[in-house]
C-alpha cells in the first residue's frame, strides 16, 4: 500500500532514520518505511518490496535478509510498447522512466546483485518462475519455525 505524506513529513522521516530505503524519481519521494515492514512480518506475511537498483542496494546494507529478484523485460523496445500500450503516462514521464529503467538494466548485471533475474517475455513462464522461488522461500520460513 502507499502512504501519502507531504514533502517536508517525509524528509523529517527520512532524517529520524525511519525508512530501509527512499529514492526521488520525477519530482516525487518514494520509500520503504521500516514500520511497513515490520508491520507486515508482525502478521507473520511475506512483505514484497518493488524498488530500484538504489533501494536494492539500500535494503542490503540493513539486517534483513531477503530474496532479491529482478523481473524484466526481454528488451527495452518491449517494455516502451508496453508502457506506450497503457496510455497512463506523459511523453516526457514515459521517457524518464525508460532513461531509468535502461540504466537499472545495466546496473542490475551487478554480480550477486540479485538472487533471480526473471525475464518477463511470457506472463506465465514468468508468473511460474516467480511462484516457485516464493513456494521455496514460504516452505523454508515454515520448516524454521517448527525447528
Amino acid at each position: 500500500d502507499y502512504h501519502f505524506v507531504t514533502r517536508e513529513e517525509m524528509k523529517k522521516e527520512i532524517d529520524a532514520g525511519e525508512f530501509l530505503e527512499h529514492a526521488e524519481f520525477s519530482g516525487n519521494m518514494y520509500g520503504t518505511s521500516k514500520a511497513a515492514v515490520q508491520a507486515v512480518q508482525a502478521q507473520n506475511q511475506i512483505c514484497v518490496l518493488d524498488v530500484d537498483i538504489q533501494g536494492v542496494k539500500n535494503i542490503k546494507r540493513t539486517d534483513l535478509n531477503p530474496i532479491y529478484i529482478s523481473v524484466q523485460p526481454p528488451s527495452m523496445d518491449v517494455l516502451e510498447k508496453r508502457l506506450r500500450d497503457r496510455q497512463t503516462e506523459t511523453e516526457e514521464s514515459l521517457l524518464k522512466r525508460l532513461s531509468a529503467a535502461r540504466v537499472d538494466l545495466e546496473l542490475s548485471k551487478e554480480p550477486g546483485l540479485f538472487d533471480l533475474v526473471i525475464v518477463n517475455d511470457d506472463l506465465e513462464k514468468a508468473y511460474s518462475e516467480l511462484r516457485e522461488v516464493l513456494l521455496k522461500e514460504i516452505q523454508k520460513t515454515q520448516e524454521s519455525r517448527k525447528s
